[in-house]
């Protein structure tokens, strides 16, 4: 589906969320909320906005603080205006200094400290991983390339690691995708038509949420608990709102870290089972367990009803583009088939070097689990010195942590942060709604100096936004 080419005012409102907290609105907030969204990917480029009367009276402010934003916007490049046919969003020319202004991804000579992705850095392991995987390589160059299934040897190594985890799972069970996103999509697009029901978590992984919307379907958002899943309420949803799908994180949910247990897992099925619906589960952060307990089975143990999606970003390296998804042996093939319209298989170096990494998996996650709780104490460390009145729970793994900021200045806080140095991920983009104001994820990915660092400065942009007019009585610490 592609994005509608004009945004009504009550869209627009919805998608900007609270986006100048507790200060009085002004066009620079305004700017900034809508410059955050171009470069967060939900104003698209193209994308034609309200007139300035009716942009006004959807946010109740004036006409005159919309033409201000619009005049600040068409100054940074990132919306074209034209008599006649009004103003639209586009993105800065190439020639521009774009750095000032953002992008999922600081360039490499930015000073920014990027806390907006979980995403870990390449293992030491890859580098031997890729000179293998060279030395296999030939054996393939003389075939035609496309392996729309995936490599045999890959999809060998991912079933082995299933069954190692009390799920028996043979090769044939196994698609290689360009991503758990990836999988997802061609989930989505096999058995979700536009207009049906998808249920989610509520917070849940933006872009699962993108892909939702993308297809024109509707996301039902059922909210966690704080430690963890209500499935009573999952239970009334499913059986209620009939979705035709739900997407689930079950395993160190993004963005709250919470994984569920066995008991948990065999009632989800029940209500599953009894609702004849079938759910995507997302296993990207499964292999990332920092508790050394005994991790409960795979949901596909518990119910047949359950297709698991996995990755090798934050277990490995994003790099890579891999993914993979465990269904039957029959929605395999069928989901192969469909997959033409899209792609016709992953990249073929790229398999060779996952298959070699996952020869020598448990000595790669052990230093990454060693890594992530090293990191994951500094970061803890820093916030409890320099955001004491911040609350969170310690997560039981995944890259991390959801906290309270005390107040519903999420975006606010978001936007001026970038202004002291550090990007954040506000809670509205986990959010179906847009709310979530009270919350921000934050990662502990980075170094532990650099995470030092970037809490400092996310403390900086804190205390300026409590200082703003109208924001010191929201922002008391919590009690």
């Amino acid at each position: 589906m592609s994005w509608p080419r004009r945004l009504s005012g009550r869209k627009l409102v919805d998608l900007l969320g609270s986006w100048h907290g507790a200060a009085r609105p002004s066009s620079q907030h305004l700017a900034e909320a809508l410059r955050r969204l171009t470069l967060d990917g939900r104003l698209p480029p193209g994308t034609r906005l309200p007139a300035e009367r009716d942009l006004a009276e959807a946010l109740g402010v004036s006409r005159t603080l919309v033409a201000r934003t619009l005049d600040l916007l068409r100054e940074w490049g990132f919306v074209a205006s034209r008599r006649g046919a009004g103003s639209w969003v586009r993105l800065p020319d190439g020639n521009r200094d774009t750095d000032s202004h953002g992008g999922w991804f600081p360039s490499a000579d930015s000073d920014l400290l990027n806390l907006e992705q979980a995403t870990p850095t390449a293992p030491p392991e890859l580098r031997a991983a890729v000179d293998r995987a060279c030395l296999r390589l030939p054996e393939q160059m003389s075939g035609h390339g496309y392996q729309p299934l995936g490599l045999l040897a890959l999809r060998e190594r991912i079933a082995e690691r299933y069954t190692r985890r009390g799920l028996p799972t043979g090769p044939e069970q196994i698609l290689v995708t360009n991503g758990a996103q990836h999988a997802f999509a061609l989930v989505l697009w096999m058995l979700v038509a536009p207009g049906e029901r998808v249920l989610v978590e509520h917070p849940t992984y933006p872009n699962a949420l993108e892909a939702i919307r993308r297809l024109n379907a509707t996301p039902v958002a059922v909210p966690m608990l704080p430690d963890g899943w209500d499935l009573e309420l999952v239970t009334a949803n499913l059986r209620q709102a009939a979705p035709r799908l739900a997407y689930l994180i079950p395993d160190f949910h993004n963005p709250t870290g919470v994984r569920l247990d066995a008991e948990g897992r065999a009632r989800l099925a029940r209500a599953l089972a009894r609702t004849c619906t079938t759910a995507v589960i997302d296993e990207t952060l499964v292999e990332l367990d920092l508790t050394g307990e005994q991790a409960p089975p795979p949901m596909a143990a518990f119910t047949d009803r359950a297709i698991l999606v996995g990755s090798a970003s934050k277990s490995f390296w994003g790099g890579l583009r891999l993914g993979w998804l465990r269904a039957s042996e029959d929605f395999v093939q069928r989901i192969m088939i469909g997959r033409a319209a899209t792609d016709l298989g992953s990249p073929v170096l790229e398999q060779l070097v996952l298959a070699e990494l996952l020869r020598d998996a448990d000595e790669v996650l052990a230093r990454r689990r060693a890594e992530a709780i090293e990191r994951r104490g500094a970061l803890v460390e820093a916030l409890r010195e320099r955001l004491p009145h911040w609350t969170f729970r310690l997560p039981d793994g995944g890259l991390s942590l959801w906290c309270d900021v005390g107040a519903p200045v999420s975006s606010r806080l978001s936007i001026v942060a970038e202004q002291h140095g550090v990007r954040v991920a506000p809670g509205a983009r986990f959010s179906v709604h847009g709310s979530l104001e009270r919350w921000m994820r934050i990662p502990y990915t980075l170094p532990g100096d650099q995470l030092v660092a970037a809490i400092a400065r996310l403390a900086a942009a804190a205390t300026a936004v409590r200082e703003s007019p109208g924001a010191t009585a929201l922002t008391a610490p919590i009690v």
